[in-house]
C-alpha cells in the first residue's frame, strides 16, 4: 500500500540567499537530526557561469527501529541517496531523494522545494511531498510502515526548527545579509561586497558550496499547483494544530475538490470538519463531503440565511436562541427543550419548516464560530449547545413529532459533522432515557462524546455549568446573571394546525422548490432532454453533479423533432418531463451525421464532480442533452489515484449512475456584456451560478469542468 504525504507551504521570512546559507550548516552531519548519520558527496557539478549547482550525497539514516527487526533484515543503517539542484539565478533549490537500502522492497521518494515568495522576494518557501510503498519486508510490513511514519512525522516537525536555529546561529555570527548571486560579469562588483562582510559570512554563503540539501527519509506525495497548498502559518491559526499527515489529508482533499468543484470549493474549516469525522480517512471523507455538497446544492443552502424568513409561529413558539459565547470562545446556543411544544408545532407547520429552521441555526452558527476566530485569534470551527429539559414530558414522544426529531439529525449528522463542540443537556427528566434511547443510535459516536448530562440541580455545583460558561453568561432562569432573549414557548394553539392535506401539500412544495432535478441513468437507458431552439445565437446552459457512476455526456441537434413524450413549458422552449423511466428521444433507426449531428465533444463525468457549461446555438431546431451509462472508469494524471482505483471498483460492479442537473435557455438579447459573459438579466440560473463559480469560462462552444 502506498503512503503518501503532502506538506503545507512553510514560509521563512527570510531572503532566499540567507535561506540557503542556514541550510547548508546541516552537512555533513546534523546533531539536531540524531537519526542523521552523516552524508558524503558522491558528486558535484556546476554549470559554466556558476548559476546552477548540482550536488548527489549518499546519507546515512540510523532508524528508529526494534533490534530484532535490524537483524533480520541485516542492516543496522538505511542509505539514501539526495540529488539538490540549487539555482542561483532563479533562486531556488530543488531536492530530490530515494532509497538506496531495500530498494527491491520498499520504494520512498521524496521531493523538496525552496522557492521565493511570490508576493515578497524576501521571504523563502518551503514545501514537500513524499511516498513510502512498502512492497514486502520480510513479513513486517506493517511494522516498518508504522516505523516510516512515525520517523517521518517527526522529521517534518523538525525540519523548521532546524532553519531557524540556524538562522539565529548566523545572526550571532554577524550575518544578517548575503548578496544575490550575479553573472561573471559583474561578479567584480560582488566580490568587492563580500569583502566588506566578516569573515563567517563568507564560510556561509552557498556561492560555490557542494553542500546544498535535505534530507528524510520516508512517507508521502501528491503533486498540484502551488496555488493548491495552504500555508502552514495560515493552517495553524484558522484550522488548528494538525498533525503533519493530517495536514496533508486536507491538502489532498482540497486540491482534489478544485480539479472536480472547480469554483465551488468549500471554506477548509468545511473540509476539515469532514476529514475529522472520519478519522482522516481521505476516501471515506471524500465520499462523505461530496453527497453533501450535492445535497447543499440540490437545496441551496448557502442561500439558506439570506432567504429563509422565520414563520410569526416559529418566532413565538420555537424556545431558542443565540447567546454570547461559552469559556473557549464557541459560540452558545440555548435550547429549552422542554418547553417547546414539538406536538403543536409539526402540526402547525410540518416537518420541512422545522428542518429548515434547524439549518439556518446551523448556518448562523458557522458565520459566528468564523467571527469569533477572528476575535478571539485562534481557530473556532464549533459551538457550544445548551439545552433545558425541565417541562419534558409524554407529549414529546408524541411519534410524529419524533419522527420529525429523527430525520432533522439525519439531516444534520449526513451534512454538518463535527460542528457540535460540547452539548450541556440540564434538568433530565426520568423519561429522558427513553428519549435518549429512540435518537442516539443516529448520533454518531463522536459526538455522543460531547454529551454532558445533569439531572436535577446537579448543574449547580463544582464541575457543572460553571466550569464551561462565565457564570455571567448562564441565563436566569438557571440561576444565573443573564437575561436571555429566549421565547417562553407554550402550547400552540391547535385552531393553528393544518389538515394533513395541508401539512403534505405544503411540504411537497418546500420539497420541489430546488432549481435542480434528479435523473438515474441505466445501461441502455440514457437520460435525454429535448430542448426546442427557434432562433439562432440562443445560449444553452447547464450545470450537473455527478452524484453516482460515471457518465458521457453529449449534445446533440436535429432539424425535424424526435419523437418525445408530452412536453412542458419553458418560456418558449419545451423540456420533457423526465418520470421514472428514461425515455430515449434519438430513434434508434437516426443515423448520425443524416438525421441528427454531434455539436458539442462527448466528455467522461466522474463520480462527484461538478460540471458546468454553455453552447451557443448555430441554427433552430431541437437540441438533446444527453447523459449515458459509461462503465469503465476514467483516470487523469492529476487525480488522487489511491481513492478513484478503489471508487473505479465500485462502480465497475453498479449498473447505475444518477445525476442532480439544471438546464436553461437563455436568448442573445437577456445578455449583459459580450457573448461570452453569459451573465442574463432574467436568469436565476446565472445568478445562482455567479454566486458559487469563480467566473464563467464559456465561450462559442465551452464546457468548463
Amino acid at each position: 500500500m502506498v503512503q503518501e504525504y503532502q506538506s503545507p507551504v512553510r514560509v521563512y521570512k527570510h531572503p532566499f540567499e540567507l535561506i540557503m546559507a542556514a541550510y547548508i550548516r546541516r552537512f555533513p552531519k546534523c546533531p539536531l537530526i540524531p537519526v542523521f548519520a552523516g552524508s558524503e558527496v558522491v558528486s558535484e557539478n556546476q554549470s559554466e557561469d556558476g548559476a546552477v549547482l548540482i550536488t548527489e550525497r549518499r546519507c546515512t539514516i540510523d532508524i528508529d527501529a526494534p533490534r530484532l527487526l535490524k537483524r533480520i533484515a541485516g542492516v543496522d543503517y538505511l542509505y539514501f541517496i539526495q540529488k539538490n539542484t540549487l539555482n542561483r539565478r532563479d533562486r531556488t533549490l530543488h531536492i530530490e531523494v530515494h532509497n538506496e537500502t531495500f530498494s527491491n522492497r520498499v520504494i520512498v521518494c521524496e521531493c523538496c522545494n525552496y522557492t521565493v515568495h511570490p508576493e515578497n522576494e524576501d521571504w523563502t518557501c518551503f514545501e514537500q511531498t513524499a511516498s513510502l510503498d512498502i512492497k514486502s519486508f520480510f513479513g513486517f510490513e506493517s511494522t516498518a510502515e508504522k516505523i516510516a511514519m512515525k520517523q517521518y512525522a517527526a522529521s517534518i516537525k523538525k525540519g523548521k526548527e532546524i532553519i531557524e536555529y540556524y538562522l539565529r546561529e548566523l545572526e550571532e555570527e554577524g550575518v544578517t545579509h548575503i548578496p544575490r548571486w550575479t553573472p561573471p560579469a559583474v561578479s567584480g562588483a560582488a566580490v568587492a561586497r563580500l569583502q566588506l562582510l566578516p569573515p563567517s559570512a563568507a564560510r556561509a554563503i552557498p556561492v560555490n558550496s557542494a553542500n546544498e540539501e535535505n534530507t528524510a527519509c520516508s512517507t508521502e506525495q501528491v503533486v498540484g499547483s502551488p496555488d493548491d497548498k495552504l500555508d502552514a502559518d495560515y493552517i495553524r491559526r484558522y484550522l488548528g494544530d494538525l498533525t503533519p499527515l493530517q495536514e496533508s489529508c486536507l491538502i489532498r482533499l482540497r486540491q482534489w475538490l478544485q480539479e472536480t468543484h472547480k469554483g465551488k470549493i468549500p471554506k477548509d474549516q468545511h473540509v476539515l470538519r469532514f476529514l475529522r469525522a472520519r478519522d482522516f480517512s481521505l476516501d471515506k471523507a471524500r465520499e462523505l463531503l461530496c453527497q453533501s455538497l450535492t445535497w447543499r446544492k440540490q437545496h441551496q443552502v448557502d442561500f439558506l440565511l439570506d432567504t429563509w424568513h422565520q414563520p410569526q409561529l416559529l418566532q413565538e413558539y420555537f424556545t431558542g436562541a443565540w447567546n454570547h459565547h461559552d469559556k473557549g470562545g464557541r459560540p452558545l446556543y440555548i435550547l429549552r427543550l422542554g418547553q417547546m411544544d414539538t406536538k403543536g408545532l409539526v402540526r402547525a407547520l410540518g416537518e420541512e419548516v422545522l428542518l429548515k429552521q434547524v439549518l439556518s441555526i446551523i448556518e448562523e452558527g458557522l458565520r459566528r464560530c468564523e467571527e469569533n476566530t477572528r476575535v478571539f485569534g485562534c481557530p473556532i470551527s464549533c459551538w457550544t449547545c445548551l439545552v433545558d429539559l425541565e417541562g419534558l414530558n409524554m407529549r414529546h414522544l408524541w411519534r410524529p413529532g419524533v419522527k420529525a426529531l429523527l430525520r432533522i439529525i439525519e439531516v444534520v449528522e449526513a451534512n454538518y459533522p463535527e460542528t457540535l463542540g460540547r452539548l450541556l443537556i440540564l434538568r433530565a427528566p426520568r423519561v429522558f432515557p427513553m428519549l435518549w434511547t429512540l435518537v442516539s443510535p443516529l448520533i454518531d459516536e463522536n459526538t455522543r462524546k460531547k454529551f454532558l448530562v445533569y439531572a436535577g440541580n446537579d448543574y449547580q455545583g463544582p464541575g457543572g455549568l460553571v466550569d464551561y460558561i462565565d457564570k455571567e453568561i448562564i441565563p436566569d432562569f438557571l440561576k444565573g446573571d443573564c437575561v436571555c432573549d429566549v421565547p417562553e414557548g407554550g402550547l400552540v394553539p391547535k385552531s393553528l394546525y393544518r389538515t394533513a392535506e395541508e401539512l403534505e401539500s405544503e411540504e411537497n412544495r418546500l420539497l420541489t422548490d430546488s432549481i435542480y432535478k434528479s435523473a438515474s441513468i441505466f445501461k441502455g437507458a440514457p437520460c435525454e432532454m429535448l430542448i426546442e431552439i427557434s432562433e439562432a445565437s440562443s445560449v444553452i446552459t447547464w450545470d450537473f453533479d455527478v452524484c453516482k457512476g460515471e457518465v458521457i455526456f453529449n449534445i446533440y441537434h436535429s432539424k425535424r423533432a424526435p419523437q418525445a413524450p408530452k412536453k412542458d413549458s419553458l418560456g418558449t422552449h419545451g423540456i420533457p418531463s423526465l418520470g421514472a423511466v428514461n425515455v430515449q428521444l434519438i430513434d434508434r433507426s437516426w443515423v448520425l451525421g443524416q438525421d441528427y449531428s454531434m455539436v458539442e465533444k462527448a466528455f467522461t463525468c466522474r463520480e462527484g464532480e461538478s460540471v458546468q457549461g454553455s453552447h451557443i446555438t448555430r441554427w433552430p431546431g431541437f437540441y438533446i442533452l444527453q447523459w449515458r451509462f459509461h462503465s469503465s472508469p476514467a483516470y487523469t494524471a492529476s487525480s488522487l489515484p489511491r481513492v478513484d482505483d478503489v471508487l473505479a471498483s465500485l462502480q465497475v460492479s453498479s449498473h447505475k449512475c444518477k445525476i442532480m442537473y439544471y438546464t436553461e435557455v437563455l436568448a442573445s438579447r437577456d445578455f449583459r456584456g459580450s457573448m461570452t459573459s453569459l451573465k442574463s438579466c432574467h436568469s436565476g440560473f446565472s445568478q445562482f451560478s455567479n454566486a458559487t463559480t469563480s467566473s464563467s469560462q464559456s465561450n462559442a462552444s465551452s464546457i468548463s469542468r
